[in-house]
């Protein structure tokens, strides 16, 4: 028989880091370890009431198990725009400006084969969320990693992008709040980013999973004038809402950009489920005392984040947002995988090494804060307990 060999594409990737590190937690657990996940942001705690509530009803209708739209049912498309007016400040147009996904992830594929041809370049930001890096290698994109640094508030270095050859480059991936340091957005930064895109014809793409989580102002890039002529936000309800498995998310930009993305999805999946869709708009529906009380669950557990990270003789920023606490490892530790390791398998805690989002994450280590608080003490307590050994 002759050999069956894969795509070359798969010489560009490797499985998911948190795909091989989880199967080996599992395995520890399948042998009595009981391991502590504080490596994924997978929250644990669940979408409003009233979400719960028009799911159930929704579901009961026989006709509402179809194909949806493409681009989703109108009232989805409504909610998202009466979101993005009310917590953004952000005028959208549900018609022509807005394409609900099947999760952020999913547009991120999308957005690269949109506008992406092979051996284009891309913005990568390091430390980053890897997986603008393997959909970018995916597609046959040149990747043209940029530095991110603690000095510099974990933001862009203009002058050194400035500096780059940027001749080839069409897109530019940023992550505000960015994900893994939790460093906030800032008015000036958006506007040097569109003002960056547009000098370059970079279609700048903001990721915007975690404006609500330990953030007392959200924030959208669209917010700075003209943005829509050269940016693209993503949004999720996955960390916003609780709602990770139902791959509800949205992206936002110009009705040509949307237009171009939309040709590529419609060839890829079949829309969403229309009772998850009815049920997203009660999500988006959610008043402020709603968040106000995911936040103070958040700020207990980032309380007890910080000691772990104290016992650690780690240092961080206590201004960081979002659902995770970035800190810095201490000298004396070679690098963040080996800081993780240990932990693992003397503790039997599983924290993320930062070396995973890239380069300048070897020296910082994460955790995640979607764990309840009993288990966070019981992570202090096993940490203190090997520390002091």
């Amino acid at each position: 028989m002759k050999t069956i060999i894969p795509a070359q594409r798969l010489n560009s990737v490797s499985e998911y880091y948190f795909s091989k590190k989880l199967k080996e937690v599992a395995e520890m657990n399948a042998a009595g370890k009981n391991v502590i996940n504080l490596g994924v942001g997978s929250p644990d705690l669940p979408p409003s009431e009233e979400t719960i509530t028009e799911l159930c009803k929704t579901a009961q209708d026989p006709t509402a198990h179809g194909y949806q739209p493409y681009v989703g049912i109108p009232e989805l498309r409504q909610a998202f725009a009466d979101w993005y007016k009310k917590w953004y400040h952000v005028e959208l147009n549900p018609k022509t400006e807005i394409q609900p996904l099947i999760g952020s992830k999913e547009g991120i594929l999308h957005i690269s084969l949109a506008f992406l041809n092979p051996g284009d370049g891309v913005l990568i930001p390091n430390p980053g969320y890897p997986t603008y890096s393997s959909v970018s290698n995916l597609v046959g994109a040149e990747l043209i990693p940029y530095d991110l640094k603690e000095e510099n508030a974990w933001q862009p270095d203009f002058d050194a992008l400035e500096k780059t050859d940027l001749s080839n480059v069409k897109l530019m991936w940023v992550n505000y709040p960015h994900m893994p340091t939790g460093a906030p957005a800032t008015p000036e930064l958006f506007e040097k980013l569109v003002a960056f895109g547009k000098k370059h014809g970079i279609v700048i793409c903001n990721d915007n999973p975690y404006s609500f989580i330990l953030n007392d102002s959200p924030m959208s890039i669209l917010e700075v004038e003209g943005a829509k002529d050269i940016c693209i936000e993503m949004n999720s309800l996955s960390k916003s809402h609780n709602m990770p498995g139902w791959r509800m998310a949205m992206l936002a930009s110009n009705p040509q950009f949307v237009e171009w993305i939309l040709k590529v999805k419609s060839n890829i999946d079949s829309g969403q489920f229309k009772p998850m869709m009815k049920a997203a708009v009660k999500a988006l529906q959610a008043p402020k005392e709603w968040y106000d009380g995911m936040n103070k669950i958040y700020r207990k557990r980032r309380d007890l984040a910080e000691k772990i990270m104290g016992v650690l003789n780690c240092t961080f920023d206590p201004k960081q947002s979002g659902m995770f606490l970035w800190g810095k490892i201490p000298n004396e530790c070679k690098g963040s995988e080996e800081l993780a390791d240990k932990i693992l398998y003397d503790a039997n805690v599983f924290l993320t090494p930062g070396f995973i989002f890239g380069s300048n994450g070897n020296r910082y280590i994460r955790i995640s804060l979607c764990c309840d608080e009993n288990k966070l003490n019981e992570s202090l307590n096993r940490i203190k307990a090997i520390i002091n050994n």
